[in-house]
């Protein structure tokens, strides 16, 4: 470990580093595991590149989804993330330790339960006034008076604007994008309450304990349509039907929620052809087509 990082960790954690490894952390950060004095572990993650605000926005988020009580959350030991850009020192998030174990179906049964109850926690607004943040990205997220129009003017066309910019979208999708959120209201299906979000789940945060149980990560959170979470859950091998029963179970979802499915796909869909390109911009391409 690089001894100003080994020494910015110990400032935060107020404790000796004994050892660490580098771990997996994404395409974006550099994460290790550090064994620490008093005998427990840490995730930390960190890089040189990192945006101000952005570790700290993970951690509130991470808090903010704690507050229900529905499903467990990393402990967080720290975050060091100065608003001044040019502040010396690395920014960094230090996290209680998770040995990992795989997610069984008691675990899946009792994800949908907490999802269910996260969702139903609520969120004073449609979006969160700061900015959303995926990866390097940085998504408006201003309220909206509904969600419809909030995800027409706040998630589909400003990253249509920037998928396409980039040549992500194939020729007609912005078209057939424009009129999806034009007909946005007949869509979105009826009103619900605005649901408390985790804002980027797909199955990759959903991290399982050694006991199997669930923990959320890395999230991205607002709030919105609880059918977006689960929509973006599905779409990239997530959890099997036991998830969804159980949720469904403890809050049903509204008639129609499965023809929503690739309407809140489209969010996700278009993060990704704006960051890999490749067919993620065919696939959002199909969605339009048939939906617009």
């Amino acid at each position: 470990m690089p001894p100003p990082l080994g020494e910015a960790i110990e400032a935060a954690l107020g404790q000796a580093v004994r050892e660490g490894a580098r771990v997996s952390g994404g395409d974006l950060n550099d994460a290790w595991k550090v064994e620490l004095e008093n005998g427990s572990a840490a995730f930390v993650k960190t890089a040189e590149d990192a945006q101000p605000g952005g570790y700290r926005a993970e951690a509130d988020g991470l808090g903010w989804l704690s507050e229900p009580g529905a499903i467990a959350v990393p402990q967080m030991l720290a975050v060091t993330d100065p608003d001044d850009p040019e502040e010396a020192g690395p920014r960094l998030l230090a996290l209680g330790w998770i040995e990992e174990g795989s997610l069984d179906g008691a675990g899946e049964e009792e994800l949908g339960r907490g999802l269910a109850g996260i969702h139903g926690a609520g969120a004073p607004s449609f979006g969160g006034g700061a900015p959303l943040r995926l990866g390097p990205l940085s998504i408006p997220n201003e309220p909206a008076d509904s969600w419809a129009e909030f995800y027409a003017e706040r998630r589909i066309r400003p990253l249509a604007r920037d998928a396409d910019a980039r040549g992500a979208l194939p020729e007609g999708c912005m078209q057939a994008l424009d009129r999806v959120c034009e007909r946005i209201e007949d869509l979105a299906g009826p009103e619900e309450p605005t649901a408390r979000l985790h804002g980027d789940l797909w199955s990759g945060n959903v991290l399982a304990g050694r006991d199997g149980r669930p923990h959320l990560i890395d999230p991205a959170a607002y709030g919105g349509h609880r059918e977006v979470d689960l929509a973006m859950l599905r779409l990239f091998g997530g959890p099997s039907q036991r998830c969804f029963a159980a949720y469904e179970e403890t809050t049903p979802l509204a008639d129609g929620h499965e023809a929503r499915v690739p309407l809140w796909q489209l969010f996700p869909l278009l993060v990704h052809a704006v960051l890999f390109g490749g067919g993620y911009g065919s696939s959002v391409a199909r969605i339009a087509a048939r939906l617009g």
